[in-house]
Protein backbone atom coordinates (compact mmCIF):
# COMPACT_ATOMS: atom_id res chain seq x y z
CA UNK A 1 0.00 0.00 0.00
CA UNK A 2 1.69 3.11 -0.92
CA UNK A 3 1.54 5.81 2.15
CA UNK A 4 1.82 9.21 0.11
CA UNK A 5 -1.36 11.82 1.25
CA UNK A 6 -0.90 13.38 4.71
CA UNK A 7 -2.24 12.02 7.90
CA UNK A 8 -4.23 14.32 9.78
CA UNK A 9 -3.86 14.12 13.26
CA UNK A 10 -6.83 16.99 13.94
CA UNK A 11 -10.64 15.96 14.03
CA UNK A 12 -13.11 16.74 15.88
CA UNK A 13 -17.01 14.86 17.01
CA UNK A 14 -18.77 16.02 14.09
CA UNK A 15 -16.07 14.66 11.74
CA UNK A 16 -16.00 11.22 13.43
CA UNK A 17 -16.85 8.51 11.71
CA UNK A 18 -16.47 5.56 13.99
CA UNK A 19 -17.31 6.43 17.22
CA UNK A 20 -20.43 7.71 19.01
CA UNK A 21 -19.74 9.26 22.21
CA UNK A 22 -22.58 10.35 24.72
CA UNK A 23 -22.43 11.97 28.34
CA UNK A 24 -24.82 10.95 31.64
CA UNK A 25 -23.40 13.10 34.53
CA UNK A 26 -20.23 11.81 35.58
CA UNK A 27 -20.21 8.77 33.32
CA UNK A 28 -18.70 9.27 29.18
CA UNK A 29 -19.82 6.26 26.85
CA UNK A 30 -17.62 5.67 23.80
CA UNK A 31 -19.35 3.30 21.73
CA UNK A 32 -16.95 1.63 18.64
CA UNK A 33 -19.36 2.25 15.75
CA UNK A 34 -16.59 1.42 13.25
CA UNK A 35 -17.57 2.51 8.99
CA UNK A 36 -16.49 -0.28 7.46
CA UNK A 37 -16.59 1.72 4.39
CA UNK A 38 -13.96 4.09 6.58
CA UNK A 39 -10.59 3.08 6.43
CA UNK A 40 -7.88 5.60 6.21
CA UNK A 41 -6.26 4.37 3.11
CA UNK A 42 -7.94 2.27 0.60
CA UNK A 43 -7.43 -1.80 0.15
CA UNK A 44 -9.12 -3.08 3.46
CA UNK A 45 -12.63 -2.76 5.10
CA UNK A 46 -13.09 -2.55 8.42
CA UNK A 47 -15.32 -5.12 9.19
CA UNK A 48 -16.25 -6.34 13.10
CA UNK A 49 -15.15 -3.18 14.24
CA UNK A 50 -11.43 -4.01 13.04
CA UNK A 51 -9.36 -0.64 13.02
CA UNK A 52 -6.95 1.08 11.73
CA UNK A 53 -4.84 4.48 12.31
CA UNK A 54 -7.73 6.35 11.65
CA UNK A 55 -9.85 4.74 14.48
CA UNK A 56 -7.76 5.66 16.89
CA UNK A 57 -6.85 8.84 15.73
CA UNK A 58 -10.75 9.49 16.96
CA UNK A 59 -10.01 7.77 20.05
CA UNK A 60 -7.51 10.05 20.83
CA UNK A 61 -9.51 12.93 20.23
CA UNK A 62 -12.62 11.87 22.06
CA UNK A 63 -10.65 11.10 25.34
CA UNK A 64 -8.45 13.93 25.01
CA UNK A 65 -11.92 16.23 24.43
CA UNK A 66 -13.28 14.03 27.34
CA UNK A 67 -10.35 15.73 29.85
CA UNK A 68 -10.38 19.28 29.32
CA UNK A 69 -13.90 20.42 27.58
CA UNK A 70 -16.28 17.72 30.65
CA UNK A 71 -14.11 18.16 33.37
CA UNK A 72 -17.59 16.45 35.59
CA UNK A 73 -16.98 13.09 33.54
CA UNK A 74 -15.35 10.85 36.19
CA UNK A 75 -15.80 7.17 34.06
CA UNK A 76 -15.77 6.74 30.80
CA UNK A 77 -17.00 3.67 29.19
CA UNK A 78 -15.87 1.89 26.21
CA UNK A 79 -18.39 -0.74 24.87
CA UNK A 80 -19.49 -1.55 21.07
CA UNK A 81 -22.45 0.09 19.57
CA UNK A 82 -22.61 -3.53 17.18
CA UNK A 83 -24.30 -6.63 18.70
CA UNK A 84 -22.22 -9.70 19.43
CA UNK A 85 -18.62 -7.75 18.76
CA UNK A 86 -16.55 -5.64 21.28
CA UNK A 87 -13.58 -5.24 18.91
CA UNK A 88 -11.88 -7.68 16.83
CA UNK A 89 -8.84 -5.72 16.79
CA UNK A 90 -6.27 -4.04 14.57
CA UNK A 91 -7.59 -4.69 10.62
CA UNK A 92 -5.08 -7.51 9.50
CA UNK A 93 -6.15 -6.64 5.61
CA UNK A 94 -4.73 -3.22 6.43
CA UNK A 95 -1.39 -4.58 8.19
CA UNK A 96 -0.92 -7.00 5.41
CA UNK A 97 -1.02 -3.92 2.43
CA UNK A 98 0.87 -1.57 4.71
CA UNK A 99 4.69 -0.87 4.43
CA UNK A 100 7.06 -2.19 7.64
CA UNK A 101 7.31 1.76 8.55
CA UNK A 102 3.44 2.12 8.84
CA UNK A 103 2.67 -0.81 10.99
CA UNK A 104 5.54 -0.27 13.38
CA UNK A 105 4.06 3.63 13.81
CA UNK A 106 0.49 2.62 13.13
CA UNK A 107 1.24 0.52 16.67
CA UNK A 108 3.21 3.09 18.23
CA UNK A 109 0.21 5.89 17.65
CA UNK A 110 -1.99 3.00 19.33
CA UNK A 111 0.34 2.30 22.56
CA UNK A 112 0.42 5.90 23.02
CA UNK A 113 -3.47 6.47 23.01
CA UNK A 114 -3.65 3.32 25.40
CA UNK A 115 -0.81 4.53 27.45
CA UNK A 116 -2.62 7.45 27.82
CA UNK A 117 -5.80 6.31 29.42
CA UNK A 118 -3.84 4.86 32.08
CA UNK A 119 -2.09 8.23 32.66
CA UNK A 120 -5.16 9.83 33.35
CA UNK A 121 -6.29 6.69 35.50
CA UNK A 122 -3.07 7.68 37.65
CA UNK A 123 -2.67 11.29 37.48
CA UNK A 124 -6.32 12.83 36.46
CA UNK A 125 -8.26 10.64 38.12
CA UNK A 126 -10.42 9.40 34.68
CA UNK A 127 -11.41 6.21 35.49
CA UNK A 128 -12.03 3.59 32.07
CA UNK A 129 -14.42 0.61 32.19
CA UNK A 130 -14.21 -2.04 28.96
CA UNK A 131 -18.04 -3.36 28.50
CA UNK A 132 -17.05 -5.99 26.09
CA UNK A 133 -20.85 -6.87 25.10
CA UNK A 134 -19.28 -9.48 22.30
CA UNK A 135 -16.68 -11.02 20.91
CA UNK A 136 -13.47 -8.94 21.86
CA UNK A 137 -9.87 -10.16 19.84
CA UNK A 138 -6.64 -9.09 19.73
CA UNK A 139 -6.65 -5.02 19.54
CA UNK A 140 -10.18 -5.00 21.01
CA UNK A 141 -9.16 -7.12 24.17
CA UNK A 142 -5.60 -4.88 24.32
CA UNK A 143 -7.75 -1.74 24.31
CA UNK A 144 -10.23 -3.31 27.11
CA UNK A 145 -6.71 -4.23 29.24
CA UNK A 146 -5.93 -0.26 29.19
CA UNK A 147 -8.94 0.31 31.14
CA UNK A 148 -9.03 -0.14 34.77
CA UNK A 149 -11.71 -2.89 34.85
CA UNK A 150 -13.40 -5.27 32.35
CA UNK A 151 -16.58 -6.58 32.61
CA UNK A 152 -17.50 -9.23 29.85
CA UNK A 153 -21.04 -10.28 29.05
CA UNK A 154 -21.80 -13.87 29.98
CA UNK A 155 -24.18 -14.91 26.73
CA UNK A 156 -21.94 -18.24 26.15
CA UNK A 157 -20.57 -17.01 22.93
CA UNK A 158 -18.84 -13.96 23.82
CA UNK A 159 -14.59 -13.94 24.70
CA UNK A 160 -11.36 -12.30 24.93
CA UNK A 161 -8.39 -13.72 23.13
CA UNK A 162 -5.44 -12.34 22.16
CA UNK A 163 -4.64 -15.02 18.80
CA UNK A 164 -1.87 -12.94 16.84
CA UNK A 165 0.37 -15.70 17.22
CA UNK A 166 -1.12 -18.51 16.33
CA UNK A 167 -3.47 -16.54 13.57
CA UNK A 168 -0.88 -14.18 12.22
CA UNK A 169 2.87 -15.48 13.14
CA UNK A 170 3.36 -11.93 14.87
CA UNK A 171 2.90 -10.32 19.00
CA UNK A 172 -0.03 -8.24 20.06
CA UNK A 173 1.33 -4.99 19.33
CA UNK A 174 -0.43 -3.13 21.43
CA UNK A 175 0.61 -3.94 25.10
CA UNK A 176 -1.15 -7.20 24.95
CA UNK A 177 1.55 -9.30 26.24
CA UNK A 178 2.69 -6.74 29.16
CA UNK A 179 -0.44 -5.98 30.81
CA UNK A 180 -2.14 -9.75 30.97
CA UNK A 181 0.86 -10.07 33.27
CA UNK A 182 2.37 -7.23 34.78
CA UNK A 183 -0.86 -5.22 35.17
CA UNK A 184 -3.09 -8.61 35.27
CA UNK A 185 -1.11 -10.73 36.63
CA UNK A 186 -1.84 -13.47 34.69
CA UNK A 187 -0.35 -16.55 35.73
CA UNK A 188 2.46 -17.39 33.22
CA UNK A 189 0.99 -20.95 32.37
CA UNK A 190 -2.10 -19.89 31.42
CA UNK A 191 -0.81 -17.11 29.92
CA UNK A 192 0.37 -19.35 27.66
CA UNK A 193 -2.20 -20.95 26.93
CA UNK A 194 -4.30 -18.18 26.30
CA UNK A 195 -1.86 -16.20 24.02
CA UNK A 196 -1.72 -19.42 21.35
CA UNK A 197 -5.36 -19.94 21.47
CA UNK A 198 -7.35 -18.64 18.64
CA UNK A 199 -10.61 -19.21 20.66
CA UNK A 200 -9.92 -17.79 23.69
CA UNK A 201 -11.39 -17.44 26.72
CA UNK A 202 -14.90 -16.71 28.15
CA UNK A 203 -17.29 -16.64 31.42
CA UNK A 204 -16.32 -17.28 34.95
CA UNK A 205 -12.97 -19.18 33.33
CA UNK A 206 -12.23 -16.07 32.18
CA UNK A 207 -12.82 -14.24 35.55
CA UNK A 208 -11.00 -17.26 37.21
CA UNK A 209 -7.53 -16.89 35.18
CA UNK A 210 -8.08 -12.82 35.75
CA UNK A 211 -8.41 -11.83 32.32
CA UNK A 212 -11.60 -9.78 33.63
CA UNK A 213 -12.91 -8.20 36.27
CA UNK A 214 -16.34 -9.52 35.95
CA UNK A 215 -19.01 -11.08 33.61
CA UNK A 216 -22.99 -10.68 33.96
CA UNK A 217 -25.55 -12.49 31.67
CA UNK A 218 -26.88 -10.23 29.20
CA UNK A 219 -30.24 -8.99 31.24
CA UNK A 220 -28.22 -8.02 33.98
CA UNK A 221 -25.28 -7.00 31.68
CA UNK A 222 -26.38 -2.52 31.32
CA UNK A 223 -27.34 -2.45 35.11
CA UNK A 224 -23.58 -4.09 36.11
CA UNK A 225 -21.80 -1.77 33.71
CA UNK A 226 -23.77 1.30 35.17
CA UNK A 227 -23.03 0.38 38.68
CA UNK A 228 -19.25 -0.26 38.30
CA UNK A 229 -19.13 2.91 36.21
CA UNK A 230 -20.34 4.88 39.36
CA UNK A 231 -18.97 3.05 41.35
CA UNK A 232 -15.32 4.21 39.72
CA UNK A 233 -16.61 7.59 39.50
CA UNK A 234 -16.84 8.16 43.38
CA UNK A 235 -13.19 7.34 43.91
CA UNK A 236 -12.24 10.63 41.32
CA UNK A 237 -11.85 13.96 42.42
CA UNK A 238 -12.56 15.53 39.35
CA UNK A 239 -14.62 18.48 39.45
CA UNK A 240 -18.58 17.58 39.04
CA UNK A 241 -18.87 21.90 38.58
CA UNK A 242 -15.75 22.78 36.33
CA UNK A 243 -16.46 24.22 33.14
CA UNK A 244 -14.93 22.95 30.62
CA UNK A 245 -12.44 24.44 27.92
CA UNK A 246 -13.74 24.21 24.26
CA UNK A 247 -10.55 22.48 22.10
CA UNK A 248 -10.61 24.75 19.13
CA UNK A 249 -9.11 23.67 15.72
CA UNK A 250 -5.52 24.52 15.92
CA UNK A 251 -4.74 27.08 14.16
CA UNK A 252 -1.88 26.47 11.90
CA UNK A 253 0.02 26.97 8.40
CA UNK A 254 0.79 23.02 6.49
CA UNK A 255 3.47 23.83 4.01
CA UNK A 256 5.81 22.08 1.44
CA UNK A 257 8.59 22.46 4.28
CA UNK A 258 7.16 23.76 6.75
CA UNK A 259 4.71 23.49 9.72
CA UNK A 260 3.68 27.07 11.48
CA UNK A 261 1.87 27.11 14.69
CA UNK A 262 1.13 30.16 17.17
CA UNK A 263 4.01 28.55 19.94
CA UNK A 264 5.61 26.05 17.45
CA UNK A 265 7.50 26.54 14.24
CA UNK A 266 9.24 23.62 12.17
CA UNK A 267 11.19 24.03 9.15
CA UNK A 268 12.38 20.95 6.93
CA UNK A 269 15.75 20.69 5.23
CA UNK A 270 15.21 18.21 2.96
CA UNK A 271 18.92 17.78 1.13
CA UNK A 272 19.79 17.85 5.07
CA UNK A 273 17.37 15.44 5.94
CA UNK A 274 16.82 17.47 9.31
CA UNK A 275 13.88 19.31 10.91
CA UNK A 276 14.52 22.29 13.20
CA UNK A 277 11.90 22.64 15.62
CA UNK A 278 11.22 25.89 17.92
CA UNK A 279 9.08 26.16 20.57
CA UNK A 280 8.48 29.62 21.78
CA UNK A 281 8.36 30.52 24.90
CA UNK A 282 5.11 32.56 27.05
CA UNK A 283 5.57 36.24 26.19
CA UNK A 284 3.51 38.88 27.55
CA UNK A 285 0.96 38.83 30.66
CA UNK A 286 0.47 35.23 31.43
CA UNK A 287 -2.31 34.20 34.44
CA UNK A 288 -0.81 33.71 37.67
CA UNK A 289 -4.46 33.10 39.54
CA UNK A 290 -6.94 30.59 38.70
CA UNK A 291 -9.62 33.13 37.68
CA UNK A 292 -6.92 33.98 34.76
CA UNK A 293 -6.16 30.86 33.80
CA UNK A 294 -10.16 29.62 33.22
CA UNK A 295 -10.60 32.60 31.23
CA UNK A 296 -7.55 32.20 29.39
CA UNK A 297 -9.18 28.33 28.43
CA UNK A 298 -7.71 27.05 25.39
CA UNK A 299 -5.82 30.04 24.56
CA UNK A 300 -3.18 29.33 28.10
CA UNK A 301 -0.61 29.44 26.83
CA UNK A 302 1.27 25.60 27.98
CA UNK A 303 -2.28 23.65 27.09
CA UNK A 304 -2.06 25.94 23.39
CA UNK A 305 1.56 24.49 23.12
CA UNK A 306 1.44 21.92 24.08
CA UNK A 307 -1.80 20.77 21.57
CA UNK A 308 0.76 22.31 18.56
CA UNK A 309 3.83 20.62 20.10
CA UNK A 310 1.58 17.56 20.17
CA UNK A 311 0.80 17.77 16.46
CA UNK A 312 3.77 19.01 15.09
CA UNK A 313 5.39 15.56 16.94
CA UNK A 314 3.13 13.29 15.14
CA UNK A 315 2.85 15.05 12.03
CA UNK A 316 6.87 14.88 11.43
CA UNK A 317 7.09 11.14 12.73
CA UNK A 318 4.44 9.57 10.59
CA UNK A 319 4.50 12.15 7.48
CA UNK A 320 8.18 13.29 7.55
CA UNK A 321 9.68 9.63 7.40
CA UNK A 322 13.12 10.78 5.76
CA UNK A 323 13.47 13.39 7.92
CA UNK A 324 15.82 11.50 10.58
CA UNK A 325 17.59 14.36 13.19
CA UNK A 326 15.21 17.21 15.03
CA UNK A 327 16.98 20.12 16.01
CA UNK A 328 15.03 21.06 19.07
CA UNK A 329 15.17 25.22 19.63
CA UNK A 330 13.41 27.67 21.99
CA UNK A 331 13.10 31.62 21.81
CA UNK A 332 11.87 33.70 24.33
CA UNK A 333 12.50 34.83 28.26
CA UNK A 334 14.08 32.46 30.90
CA UNK A 335 12.19 34.65 33.64
CA UNK A 336 8.85 34.27 32.02
CA UNK A 337 9.61 30.50 31.20
CA UNK A 338 9.85 30.03 35.43
CA UNK A 339 7.04 32.52 36.09
CA UNK A 340 4.96 29.85 34.09
CA UNK A 341 6.29 27.06 36.23
CA UNK A 342 5.73 28.95 39.87
CA UNK A 343 2.25 29.41 38.40
CA UNK A 344 2.01 25.69 37.60
CA UNK A 345 3.37 24.37 40.68
CA UNK A 346 1.19 27.19 42.54
CA UNK A 347 -1.95 25.63 40.90
CA UNK A 348 -1.24 21.72 41.00
CA UNK A 349 -4.60 20.62 42.72
CA UNK A 350 -6.62 22.44 39.99
CA UNK A 351 -8.31 20.47 37.35
CA UNK A 352 -7.76 22.46 34.19
CA UNK A 353 -3.58 22.57 35.36
CA UNK A 354 -3.61 18.97 36.14
CA UNK A 355 -4.86 18.68 32.73
CA UNK A 356 -2.50 20.90 31.18
CA UNK A 357 0.19 19.11 33.05
CA UNK A 358 -0.87 15.69 31.82
CA UNK A 359 -0.84 16.98 28.09
CA UNK A 360 2.55 18.15 28.30
CA UNK A 361 3.63 15.22 30.26
CA UNK A 362 2.50 13.03 27.53
CA UNK A 363 3.69 15.18 24.94
CA UNK A 364 7.12 15.25 26.16
CA UNK A 365 7.15 11.35 26.31
CA UNK A 366 6.00 11.42 22.64
CA UNK A 367 9.15 13.00 21.93
CA UNK A 368 11.36 10.40 23.97
CA UNK A 369 9.56 7.71 22.50
CA UNK A 370 10.35 8.91 18.50
CA UNK A 371 12.60 7.22 16.37
CA UNK A 372 14.48 10.28 15.16
CA UNK A 373 18.01 11.73 16.56
CA UNK A 374 17.01 14.93 18.80
CA UNK A 375 19.46 17.50 19.30
CA UNK A 376 18.75 20.71 21.33
CA UNK A 377 21.00 23.78 19.84
CA UNK A 378 20.53 25.98 22.77
CA UNK A 379 21.41 29.64 21.25
CA UNK A 380 20.65 33.58 22.14
CA UNK A 381 17.38 33.99 22.77
CA UNK A 382 16.58 30.53 23.88
CA UNK A 383 14.34 30.13 27.22
CA UNK A 384 15.21 26.20 28.20
CA UNK A 385 13.66 26.80 31.16
CA UNK A 386 11.84 24.89 34.04
CA UNK A 387 9.34 22.92 31.90
CA UNK A 388 10.86 24.21 28.13
CA UNK A 389 14.08 22.73 30.04
CA UNK A 390 12.55 19.25 29.22
CA UNK A 391 13.07 19.60 25.77
CA UNK A 392 16.51 19.77 26.08
CA UNK A 393 16.37 16.87 28.94
CA UNK A 394 14.92 14.85 26.21
CA UNK A 395 17.39 14.93 23.95
CA UNK A 396 20.39 12.80 22.66
CA UNK A 397 22.48 15.71 22.92
CA UNK A 398 22.79 18.96 23.89
CA UNK A 399 24.82 22.15 22.84
CA UNK A 400 24.97 25.39 24.60
CA UNK A 401 26.74 28.54 23.12
CA UNK A 402 29.27 30.00 25.21
CA UNK A 403 30.43 33.90 24.44
CA UNK A 404 32.96 34.61 26.91
CA UNK A 405 32.82 37.98 25.82
CA UNK A 406 29.96 38.66 26.48
CA UNK A 407 27.97 37.73 29.34
CA UNK A 408 24.45 39.64 28.62
CA UNK A 409 23.85 37.55 25.22
CA UNK A 410 25.71 34.29 26.35
CA UNK A 411 22.23 32.08 26.51
CA UNK A 412 21.34 30.43 29.60
CA UNK A 413 19.28 27.70 31.21
CA UNK A 414 17.08 27.20 34.44
CA UNK A 415 16.21 23.99 36.11
CA UNK A 416 12.66 25.04 38.48
CA UNK A 417 11.22 22.18 40.97
CA UNK A 418 9.03 20.91 38.55
CA UNK A 419 11.84 19.22 36.65
CA UNK A 420 12.27 17.03 39.53
CA UNK A 421 8.50 16.06 39.83
CA UNK A 422 5.72 16.83 37.02
CA UNK A 423 7.32 15.10 33.96
CA UNK A 424 8.70 11.44 34.80
CA UNK A 425 9.58 9.26 31.99
CA UNK A 426 8.06 6.29 30.99
CA UNK A 427 10.43 4.66 33.01
CA UNK A 428 8.69 6.89 35.90
CA UNK A 429 11.77 8.79 36.87
CA UNK A 430 12.61 12.42 36.05
CA UNK A 431 14.63 13.22 33.23
CA UNK A 432 17.15 14.45 35.39
CA UNK A 433 16.82 11.15 37.73
CA UNK A 434 17.73 9.18 33.80
CA UNK A 435 20.35 11.97 33.44
CA UNK A 436 22.58 11.13 36.12
CA UNK A 437 21.30 7.60 37.51
CA UNK A 438 19.48 9.49 40.26
CA UNK A 439 22.65 9.79 42.23
CA UNK A 440 22.05 11.64 44.50
CA UNK A 441 25.43 14.14 44.64
CA UNK A 442 24.64 15.24 41.24
CA UNK A 443 20.74 15.75 41.75
CA UNK A 444 21.76 18.08 44.49
CA UNK A 445 24.49 19.71 42.66
CA UNK A 446 21.40 21.00 40.51
CA UNK A 447 18.84 20.90 42.90
CA UNK A 448 21.15 23.80 44.53
CA UNK A 449 20.57 26.26 41.20
CA UNK A 450 16.88 25.99 41.26
CA UNK A 451 15.91 29.35 39.26
CA UNK A 452 19.54 30.80 38.65
CA UNK A 453 20.16 31.26 34.97
CA UNK A 454 23.07 29.24 34.07
CA UNK A 455 25.76 29.66 30.84
CA UNK A 456 26.80 27.46 29.17
CA UNK A 457 29.90 26.90 31.46
CA UNK A 458 28.30 26.54 34.40
CA UNK A 459 25.49 24.09 32.99
CA UNK A 460 28.71 21.89 31.16
CA UNK A 461 30.17 21.41 34.78
CA UNK A 462 27.16 20.14 36.02
CA UNK A 463 26.64 17.82 33.67
CA UNK A 464 23.29 19.47 32.00
CA UNK A 465 24.22 19.78 28.46
CA UNK A 466 26.46 17.94 26.15
CA UNK A 467 28.46 20.57 24.63
CA UNK A 468 29.87 24.16 25.52
CA UNK A 469 31.40 25.11 22.45
CA UNK A 470 32.19 29.00 22.06
CA UNK A 471 31.08 31.30 19.17
CA UNK A 472 34.78 30.61 17.55
CA UNK A 473 33.55 26.76 17.29
CA UNK A 474 30.30 27.07 17.81
CA UNK A 475 29.64 26.89 14.04
CA UNK A 476 31.97 24.08 12.92
CA UNK A 477 31.31 21.82 15.86
CA UNK A 478 27.58 22.00 15.42
CA UNK A 479 27.95 21.12 11.58
CA UNK A 480 30.10 18.58 12.05
CA UNK A 481 27.85 16.62 15.17
CA UNK A 482 24.51 16.64 12.48
CA UNK A 483 26.42 15.85 9.45
CA UNK A 484 27.59 13.01 11.17
CA UNK A 485 24.77 11.84 12.73
CA UNK A 486 22.47 12.29 9.52
CA UNK A 487 24.81 10.03 7.36
CA UNK A 488 24.64 6.65 9.80
CA UNK A 489 21.69 4.18 9.57
CA UNK A 490 18.48 4.99 10.95
CA UNK A 491 18.06 1.49 11.95
CA UNK A 492 21.11 1.55 14.16
CA UNK A 493 20.41 4.64 15.78
CA UNK A 494 16.65 4.33 16.72
CA UNK A 495 17.64 1.08 18.50
CA UNK A 496 21.10 3.15 19.61
CA UNK A 497 18.49 6.09 21.00
CA UNK A 498 15.72 3.71 22.57
CA UNK A 499 18.37 2.02 24.30
CA UNK A 500 20.09 5.37 25.78
CA UNK A 501 17.51 7.15 26.62
CA UNK A 502 15.39 4.58 28.99
CA UNK A 503 18.05 3.29 30.84
CA UNK A 504 16.36 3.63 34.12
CA UNK A 505 14.24 0.99 35.89
CA UNK A 506 12.01 -1.05 33.50
CA UNK A 507 8.18 -0.54 33.57
CA UNK A 508 5.31 -1.46 32.15
CA UNK A 509 5.38 0.99 29.74
CA UNK A 510 9.39 0.51 28.80
CA UNK A 511 8.44 -3.07 28.17
CA UNK A 512 5.34 -2.50 25.92
CA UNK A 513 7.89 0.28 24.10
CA UNK A 514 10.93 -1.26 24.17
CA UNK A 515 10.77 -5.24 24.84
CA UNK A 516 7.66 -5.66 23.02
CA UNK A 517 8.34 -3.27 20.39
CA UNK A 518 11.79 -4.54 19.58
CA UNK A 519 10.56 -7.76 19.26
CA UNK A 520 7.61 -6.86 16.94
CA UNK A 521 9.59 -4.55 14.68
CA UNK A 522 11.90 -7.43 14.07
CA UNK A 523 8.83 -9.99 13.65
CA UNK A 524 7.03 -7.57 11.08
CA UNK A 525 9.93 -8.11 8.59
CA UNK A 526 10.29 -11.75 8.77
CA UNK A 527 9.34 -14.17 6.08
CA UNK A 528 7.16 -15.94 8.94
CA UNK A 529 4.71 -12.78 9.23
CA UNK A 530 4.93 -10.90 5.88
CA UNK A 531 6.70 -13.64 3.25
CA UNK A 532 4.83 -14.43 0.25
CA UNK A 533 3.38 -17.36 2.33
CA UNK A 534 3.82 -15.42 5.62
CA UNK A 535 0.54 -15.63 8.07
CA UNK A 536 0.03 -12.25 7.83
CA UNK A 537 -0.29 -12.34 4.06
CA UNK A 538 -2.52 -15.36 3.51
CA UNK A 539 -4.51 -14.21 6.05
CA UNK A 540 -8.35 -14.60 4.15
CA UNK A 541 -7.07 -16.15 1.33
CA UNK A 542 -7.57 -19.45 2.14
CA UNK A 543 -4.42 -20.18 2.15
CA UNK A 544 -2.17 -22.09 4.50
CA UNK A 545 1.33 -19.90 5.82
CA UNK A 546 4.14 -21.96 5.03
CA UNK A 547 7.18 -20.97 7.73
CA UNK A 548 10.61 -21.65 7.94
CA UNK A 549 10.96 -23.70 10.55
CA UNK A 550 14.40 -22.58 12.04
CA UNK A 551 14.28 -20.72 15.48
CA UNK A 552 16.44 -17.40 14.91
Amino acid sequence: MTQTARVEYQTDPAQYKHWKLTFDGPVATLKADFDENAGLRPGYRLKLNSYDLGVDIELNDAVSRIRFEHPEVRTVVMTSAKEKVFCSGANIFMLGVSSHAWKVNFCKFTNETRNGLEDSSAHSGLKFLAAVNGACAGGGYELALACDEIILVDDRSSAVSLPEVPLLGVLPGTGGLTRITDKRHVRHDLADLFCTSVEGVRGDKAVAWRLVDAVAKPAVFAQKVQERALALAAQSDRPADGTGVSLAPLQREIVADALRYGHVNVEIDRAKRTAAITVKGPAGAQPSDVAGIEAAAANWYPLAMARELEDAILQLRTNETEIGTWLIKTEGDVDAALALDATLQAHAGHWLVRETVGLLRRTFSRLDVSSRSLFALIEPGSCFAGTLLELALACDRSYQLMLPDDEAKSPKIAVSALNFSLYPMATEQSRLGRRFYDEQPALDAVRAVLGQALDADAAFALGLVTSNPDDIDWADEVRIAIEERVAMSPDSLTGLEANLRFNGPETMATRVFGRLTAWQNWIFQRPNAVGEKGALKVYGKGDKAVFDWNRV
